[in-house]
């Protein structure tokens, strides 16, 4: 008898044990799920509030713009004039903004970039910012070391310093051509013969 009793206390105690377990188990996630929904109320009216500011805040922000730019106009003059014109840049410039921000995120997906990691940048800028904190111990920017890396390059490299060249020669070119409206000269006052 006092076997059969034991294990009917056994059987009892494992019983209540997992009962205990199960009511504990419930009881948590309970409380995790509480938990979870005080967050994203929480959450919600921080944003509903955020929204609310926002809303109110853009109106005011730009009716005082709007305010500033009316007393501006009413100058005149010079002043008046300069206001008027920047003015008048404000819309194509956003716009133009908005469009050019537009374009780079579709390229930049488009050719799947990534910006580089920061041991990345780091490995390249490290002995740039070395040798500016101390360009005495920089013995890589020599006139004799920069000869001994020409005098080492193979045709790959040589070839890619000169297209690099012409590039550059070439956009500086066309630069020159827009800044002066012309292919050749600038324009400018005719010569006047002192005599």
């Amino acid at each position: 008898m006092p076997v059969t009793a034991s294990r009917a206390v056994l059987r009892q105690s494992q019983f209540l044990t997992r009962r205990t377990a199960v009511r504990h188990s419930s009881s948590t996630s309970q409380a995790a799920s509480k938990a979870s929904e005080t967050a994203s109320s929480t959450a919600s009216k921080a944003q509903e509030g955020l929204s609310r500011v926002t809303s109110s805040a853009g109106p005011a922000i730009s009716n005082a713009a709007q305010g500033l730019g009316n007393t501006l106009k009413k100058v005149g003059g010079r002043t008046g004039k300069v206001v008027s014109f920047i003015e008048s840049l404000i819309p194509p410039t956003l716009y133009y903004s908005r469009v050019g921000l537009e374009l780079g995120k579709l390229v930049f997906r488009g050719q799947n970039m990534t910006p580089p990691n920061l041991a990345t940048f780091q490995s390249y800028y490290q002995p740039l910012l070395n040798s500016l904190r101390n360009p005495a111990a920089s013995s890589s920017v020599s006139p004799q070391s920069i000869l001994a890396r020409v005098r080492n390059a193979d045709k790959k490299q040589l070839a890619l310093a000169g297209v690099t060249a012409a590039e550059v020669i070439g956009f500086f070119t066309v630069g020159e051509i827009i800044g002066r409206f012309n292919i050749v000269g600038y324009r400018g006052e005719p010569a006047h013969g002192h005599h």
